[in-house]
This record gives C-alpha cells, structure tokens and sequence, in this order.
C-alpha cells in the first residue's frame, strides 16, 4: 500500500508534510531550522529524531504517543498526564540556557500595542475586547529571570503515552524567555487543566501573569490566522479566550 502525503501545515513561511512516520518541514529561513536542530540536541525532554537534513528541508521521525489535546477541543488527558507535561516543562526551564538570545520585552510591548491598534482599526475584534485584554497583558509585562523556554508550546506539540511524555515537537521558536509564557502556551484554551500542569511543574506560579501571557498570545495571533485560513474564532480559540477575561 503507498504511503499518502498529509499537509500538516502549509503557508508562506513553511510548510510540514508527514508521509508515513516521517515528517518533512520545508522553511526557507535557515536561521530558523538552525534553532530547531541545536534545541533540539541540547535540551534534556524527549525529542524527535533528525533523520537527515538538506536544506530547506528537515526530515524528523514522529514520536510515539498522542498529543497532549488540541486547541478548541476539551483535553481528555488525565490529571497524571498533564503533571508529567508539568515536570517535562520544568526540567527544560532548569536546562542551562540556549547561546541565542529571545525577544526582549521592549520588542514585546511594541509589537502588542501595534497589533492591538490593527485589531481594532481592521474591525476583527471590538475595542472593548481588545481595550479589556491589552490591560490583562500588563501583567505579564514585567522583567523576568530567563529560562531555557520551547517558545511555541501549543498543546499539541507535547506526545504522551499513557502518563509518560514521549516527545516534543516543533523547537524553532526556542529561546531564552520567561517560563510563565510556555506554561501560559500550554494551557491556552484550557483553563481548567493549570492547576495539574502546575502541580507537576512544582512551584508556585502567578496565575495573573499566565492569565496575561493568554492575552498576549491571543492578540499577537488573532490578525495573522485570518490572513493565513484559519479562524481563531472558533469555539475555545484565541477569541473565547480573550472573552474569557471580560
């Protein structure tokens, strides 16, 4: 039987194929692919492994397990799962920090601000809504002691088997940067699961800074999903979450 082609994603940045056990990534920003395979060598979580690498293409294995739930969908993982996730997130925030640098707070503010103000002006989101939001951010806006941080921790990106984390994917965002932002990552759209993933993680966490970094993400998201075909207005993405603070 032939093996299909599956487009995981695919936009003007990159695209990520999968056939059979094998997923290809095609990125023309090399720089980026260069994060990827260095983080993924360096950080002490399971990984996938690099089959090989002829740029602009990078071909990893697929981990074992399933993913950890989806955005917009109610995580049926138990409590124990997620606490392993909390524990895997947290022996890569103790990791020795990446040689590159992450983005500073100054870039962060800057570029929320802006956004907020294209939300509104474009008429995707009301300015309530946004006005309300950009005043949750503030807490999450402050200086941080940097950490080894994934940088993209969606909830799709962490494979579990049982109770037991497999692997996670997709390092090409990782950076030196605040913890609370991979744990806020994580949780985003499920609420109701923070306090597993803390409990496994293993200290205490402001929860009005995660509750900021939600905004954030959210903000920072909304426009470039409509632009690229995909509708963050669905039931338990980035806009309910943004509606859950008002």
């Amino acid at each position: 039987m032939k093996e299909i082609i599956e487009v995981v994603v695919a936009h003007q940045q990159r695209a990520t194929l999968r056939v059979g056990d094998v997923f290809l990534k095609i990125d023309t920003d090399q720089a980026r692919i260069d994060v990827e395979v260095e983080a993924m060598a360096m950080v002490p979580v399971p990984t996938p492994e690099v089959l090989w690498r002829q740029p602009p293409v990078l071909a990893i294995a697929a981990v074992r397990g399933t993913a950890l739930g989806r955005l917009g969908e109610p995580s049926t993982s138990s409590p124990a799962a997620w606490a392993a996730a909390g524990a895997a997130v947290r022996m890569l925030h103790d990791a020795p920090l990446p040689p590159w640098p992450g983005r500073s707070l100054d870039d962060i503010v800057s570029e929320l601000d802006e956004e907020c103000g294209l939300l509104v002006t474009s008429g995707i989101l009301p300015a309530d809504l946004v006005t309300r939001n950009r005043q949750v951010a503030e807490a999450a806006l402050r200086p941080w002691t940097p950490a080894f941080i994934h940088g993209d921790l969606q909830i799709c990106h962490v494979f579990l088997e049982g109770d037991k984390v497999t692997g996670v994917i997709d390092w090409s965002e990782a950076s030196r940067g605040d913890a609370l932002y991979d744990l806020a990552t994580l949780t985003l759209g499920q609420e109701e699961h923070l306090a597993d993933l803390v409990a496994g993680y293993g200290s205490d966490v402001d929860l009005d800074v995660i509750r900021g970094w939600w905004s954030i993400r959210s903000l920072l998201a909304i426009r470039w999903l409509v632009e690229h075909g995909y509708d963050p207005f669905l039931p338990g993405c980035e806009v309910d979450v943004l509606k859950a603070r008002m």
